[in-house]
């Protein structure tokens, strides 16, 4: 006997509540009698299970999942998830398990059952990682199936709905979580009355202050503003009715937490916001839309820049519609939504009108495809570091500010509002953000960080052999572009590691007349064995970052097993110089206190983690760091150094108009990149600092020589660190 049918013996018979009648009778009016049959089994197993629990609020806890089924049917989802949501607390707070679920109701709703229960089974270290792990586990079910989360969110907002039973401090952390993730969520999948619904409850928990200065404000601010809009209303009935188009006209309010949001956005007073009244006609075709823009426009005249065609170029969510902003009687600002009975239901239902409605019209892109697409994108970036830089990466697609802008074929590319060529150039392809080297807007070549705006057409230029330039990060806006350049810089890293492992580990056997070449696998098996290390390539790797330390591996290496030690010293000894090109990219680091440029003496450092660090033999820190002798390694600079490295300069002056402009003058014209400048005045003296960038200490030289002979300089000094 399986564990429900003892489920079954044990509890009484279940009752139906008046709140599942009224359940019932709103899946009656679009489900088939099989359907509701399975709907009253899903309530009646819940129950049982549920029996003598009680939430905080003292209702009795089954009262919840069909609260949560109700806002589902609202969605006209279907039976499946209907079941879920009765069912969805049964595997984390009761004796039921999935394989019972699955056992009586299929695995279509024990996966959904399962897919919400690992949501909140969870525990971490930290809220923070919790929150973060929590939504990778509750994407990875979403794409298995959507409506795992369309159940998640009816709970949430079931759960904001009461949470005045909660203790303050969790109706704040539910309330954050609400406002940070959930409402955007629905936002994305365009479940425009979810989402609503959510901001306007987190925010009244989030910001009780705030939310009531805002709504006695907007109260004092409506006036006679309502009576007018029903005027408005009126008007536009009559005119469409003349025209001939059947149209459904009816007027809104923006919600409080879009007008915050937006004051906030634009730092703007609540009297500055113009889009507080609107109205929405809703037509019966994509030709009617157009006609009753027209229409509007001729009743009111439309404010300059304020139109937008969501019609023709979806928003990223699939929502749809036409959005004019007229001037209204008395100049009241007034917005106008103008779209088709279709895209009505997608723009209030989202991605959940998909399994009560199935779009014919073929200028309605599918919601569900877009919300697959994103999915599809967000499970390529899965794979980052942690769940904490996972969250962070998504958060940024969460709240997309459109962009749209064309490909040289035409194509139409959705990207956030302050996204970069480079992030168009991820967005067409990975390959093609790695291999891009240039771009051109509207046929114009522009520097790769350029923002893109609304209409432009951009192509971007490739070359073979191109790579990521690490820069990119500070000013790509896309998940997508900063995963991927991240990516490519770790493995990079680790190529770069790897060779600077080999050298060092190279360089530190030569004083036991032993190389690379020549060691054989039974000299370097048991080493790899000792050191937990799956093969040389490892080793080189975190020799190069500095995890490990290349003398004290060589003298492994070279006594054939561990040993003592005692050659070590005298080894390091005889050890020859590493010698630092320039060229080694990012396992090699240039002190910042000291500031090493080429024809200084130099000493290296092994730090753990980011290789070897150069500095100046006569830095004031290297007198901490020579505590840790074993970390230290000779090092010194090739004869053909290449690139530019970062000094740093002290200029002390007298205070006079045009000085500072005179020293930049100076160190340019030595060929020399200022990088960053500080100014300290005091009374009528002048300290700047200057970060500059030059090829070795002869450049530098000359940048010093030129600035002591400016008038009005009293020292020019070289930083020590």
């Amino acid at each position: 006997m399986h564990t429900g049918a003892i489920l079954d013996k044990r509890l009484p018979t279940v009752r139906r509540s008046d709140d599942f009648s009224q359940l019932i009778s709103r899946l009656e009016q679009y489900l088939p009698p099989d359907d509701i049959a399975g709907i009253v089994e899903a309530y009646e197993f819940g129950a049982r299970a549920h029996h003598g629990q009680h939430r905080r609020s003292g209702e009795p806890y089954i009262t919840h999942p069909v609260a949560v089924a109700e806002i589902l049917a609202g969605l006209y989802l279907d039976a499946g998830s209907i079941k879920a949501a009765l069912l969805h607390d049964t595997i984390e707070d009761t004796p039921a398990t999935r394989e019972e679920i699955r056992e009586r109701f299929g695995d279509d709703v024990a996966l959904l059952v399962d897919g919400v229960s690992k949501l909140d089974q969870l525990r971490f270290d930290s809220a923070a990682e919790a929150q973060a792990e929590s939504f990778r586990k509750m994407l990875l079910a979403m794409v298995q199936d959507l409506r795992v989360i369309l159940v998640k969110l009816a709970d949430r907002t079931h759960n904001m709905r009461t949470i005045e039973a909660l203790p303050l401090h969790k109706q704040r952390r539910i309330s954050r979580e609400t406002l940070e993730i959930y409402a955007p969520i629905a936002n994305r999948l365009g479940i425009y009355s979810l989402k609503v619904e959510l901001e306007a409850l987190g925010f009244k928990t989030f910001y009780p202050y705030r939310h009531r200065v805002l709504e006695r404000a907007l109260r004092r601010a409506r006036g006679n503003q309502r009576q007018l809009l029903r005027k408005i209303e009126s008007r536009f009935v009559t005119e469409l009715a003349a025209a001939g188009i059947g149209a459904r006209v009816t007027g809104r309010e923006k919600h409080l937490y879009s007008i915050y949001k937006k004051m906030q956005r634009k730092h703007a007073h609540l009297s500055e916001i113009v889009d507080v009244f609107g109205i929405r006609i809703v037509v019966g075709d994509v030709d009617s839309c157009y006609r009753v823009l027209g229409l509007a426009h001729q009743l009111y005249k439309p404010m300059p820049g304020r139109f937008k065609d969501y019609i023709a170029i979806p928003r990223v969510n699939g929502y749809q519609s036409l959005h004019t902003t007229l001037f209204g009687p008395n100049g009241l600002p007034l917005e106008v939504q103008i779209r088709t009975d279709e895209m009505d239901k997608v723009a209030e239902r989202g991605v959940a009108a998909h399994w009560q409605y199935k779009a014919v019209d073929k200028h309605t892109y599918s919601t569900e495809e877009r919300a697959r697409e994103w999915l599809t994108g967000l499970m390529e970036m899965q794979h980052a570091a942690n769940s904490e830089e996972f969250l962070e990466t998504v958060k940024v697609d969460l709240f997309p500010d459109k962009v749209y802008v064309f490909t040289p074929k035409g194509d139409i590319m959705r990207l956030p509002r302050g996204a970069t060529c480079v992030d168009f150039a991820y967005a067409v392809h990975t390959d093609v953000g790695n291999r891009c080297v240039a771009a051109k807007i509207d046929r114009r070549l522009v520097p790769l960080k350029t923002a893109l705006g609304n209409g432009e057409t951009v192509e971007v230029i490739t070359a073979r052999g191109a790579r990521p330039n690490p820069n990119w990060v500070n000013f790509v806006t896309t998940a997508k572009a900063r995963n991927a350049i991240r990516a490519y810089l770790k493995n990079l890293r680790r190529d770069e590691a790897q060779e600077l492992g080999r050298r060092l580990l190279s360089q530190a056997l030569r004083p036991y007349s032993l190389s690379l070449r020549r060691l054989s696998k039974a000299r370097t098996s048991p080493l790899l064995e000792e050191l937990g290390v799956d093969d040389m390539a490892t080793l080189y790797e975190q020799l190069g970052l500095g995890e490990r330390l290349a003398p004290v591996v060589a003298g492994m290496l070279a006594q054939g097993s561990s040993g003592d030690g005692k050659d070590e010293k005298e080894a390091a000894a005889r050890r020859k110089p590493l010698e630092i090109a320039g060229t080694e990219g990012l396992v090699v680091n240039y002190a910042r206190c000291c500031y090493p440029i080429p024809g200084d003496e130099i000493v290296g450092f092994m730090s753990s983690g980011r290789g070897v660090v150069i500095h100046r033999d006569t830095c004031g820190n290297l007198a901490e760091y020579r505590k840790q002798p074993s970390k230290w390694i000779p090092v010194n600079w090739k004869s053909n150094v290449k690139g530019e490295f970062m000094s740093e300069i002290h200029v002390r002056t007298m205070d006079r108009v045009g000085l500072l402009a005179e020293v930049a003058g100076r160190i340019s014209a030595a060929h020399s990149n200022i990088d960053h400048v500080r100014v300290d005045t005091e009374g009528d003296a002048s300290a700047l600092l200057f970060r500059l960038k030059v090829r070795d200490r002869k450049q530098l030289a000359q940048v010093l020589r030129s600035i002591r002979t400016i008038p009005g300089v009293v020292r020019v000094t070289r930083s020590t660190g």
